[in-house]
């Protein structure tokens, strides 16, 4: 058992969880927190132009303010998305917004894009100097009506187009009223094309829900299609609850262990109806080597975590990646791609 999860952690578990992710942040963005480096040239890929050292980055909603993103190596991440930015600064959901799952190994979360807006993220990150790939999430402003979504996300989009190597459409957070109504054909056309208008060659993606029937995600894959997307990140967090021995009865987006299978079906079924040009990046459950490679498995060219960094600590992403690696020294792969085609 590691210092982490026998002492860190519960110490941790006794503070309120935004508390306790506040501190973390803190520790995390002055380069108090490191752990081991895995150096293996296997991982490595470049994908859409950008060259990533490894496979496993840090999903959105962690460095919401892109407070940390010159730390982020340190920690093992091959990429970090940071966000959800908002156009307008905001204050997010009334507190108590976040909840442990402790047993099932999850999170709930009902944050409602707390940020400080993009310009202020755009600030900050013009004094930055990351050492690994920084994506960015953008959101809709909670004060702006869904029919001027459009134009709030290319706000955010252009004060911030600097400082992404790729850039994340969040229309699938269930915390936002009516986000999700974003995600069908005719608004999520406008919001890409709103974008696009300000730089079409930027690597954009679009973050789907891990609820959407098939049909759904099929026309979301067409959109990605017409629009010619770069890639679909699958998925974020579930509404459901089926799937918990333990329902603590919260409101928000349900991640970790337990969205795993859900997360999972959706990623299997957009990689085998996309085109080979589309990028997928699989997010959802992650907590071991097998859990990242049973994605690739499924198709996916990039993974990212968020409730398994939380439950695994600053050794996350070296634990995780050592097994990774360990499994294609067994299996004798030679690359990621090699895992995506068996």
């Amino acid at each position: 058992m590691s210092l982490y999860s026998s002492i860190l952690r519960p110490l941790a578990f006794q503070l309120d969880p935004e508390k306790a992710h506040e501190l973390g942040m803190t520790a995390i963005s002055k380069g108090l927190i490191c752990s081991p480096e895995i150096r293996d040239s296997r991982l490595s890929q470049t994908l859409f132009g950008v060259m990533f050292e490894n496979p496993l980055g840090l999903a959105a909603g962690f460095d919401k303010n892109a407070i940390a993103v010159d730390h982020w190596h340190r920690l093992g991440f091959g990429s970090v998305e940071v966000g959800t930015i908002t156009r307008y600064p905001q204050p997010g959901n009334p507190k108590p917004r976040l909840f442990r799952i402790p047993e099932e190994k999850a999170l709930i979360n009902r944050m409602g894009f707390n940020n400080d807006g993009c310009e202020a993220a755009a600030q900050r990150l013009s004094h930055s100097n990351p050492k690994t790939v920084i994506g960015i999430n953008l959101g809709k402003s909670k004060v702006t009506e869904l029919k001027d979504a459009p134009a709030d996300y290319e706000a955010s989009f252009r004060a911030l187009l600097p400082y992404g190597a790729y850039f994340v459409i969040n229309v699938s957070s269930p915390n936002t009223p009516g986000l999700r109504s974003l995600q069908e054909k005719g608004p999520l056309i406008d919001i890409i094309q709103a974008i696009q208008s300000v730089d079409s060659t930027k690597p954009l993606f679009v973050k789907i829900a891990p609820d959407l029937e098939f049909e759904a995600v099929d026309e979301v894959l067409q959109v990605a299609h017409d629009t010619k997307l770069t890639g679909l990140i699958a998925t974020n967090t579930t509404i459901a609850r089926d799937m918990l021995k333990y329902d603590p009865e919260e409101t928000g987006g349900l991640s970790g262990f337990p969205v795993q299978k859900k997360a999972n079906e959706i990623l299997k079924h957009v990689s085998s109806h996309s085109s080979p040009e589309l990028t997928v990046i699989g997010v959802g459950g992650i907590a071991s080597g097998d859990d990242l490679w049973n994605k690739f498995t499924l198709g996916a060219h990039l993974c990212q975590a968020y409730t398994g960094f939380i439950y695994g600590g600053p050794m996350f992403t070296y634990t995780v990646l050592s097994q990774f690696v360990s499994r294609m020294d067994r299996e004798g792969v030679k690359s990621i791609s090699e895992i995506r085609q068996k």
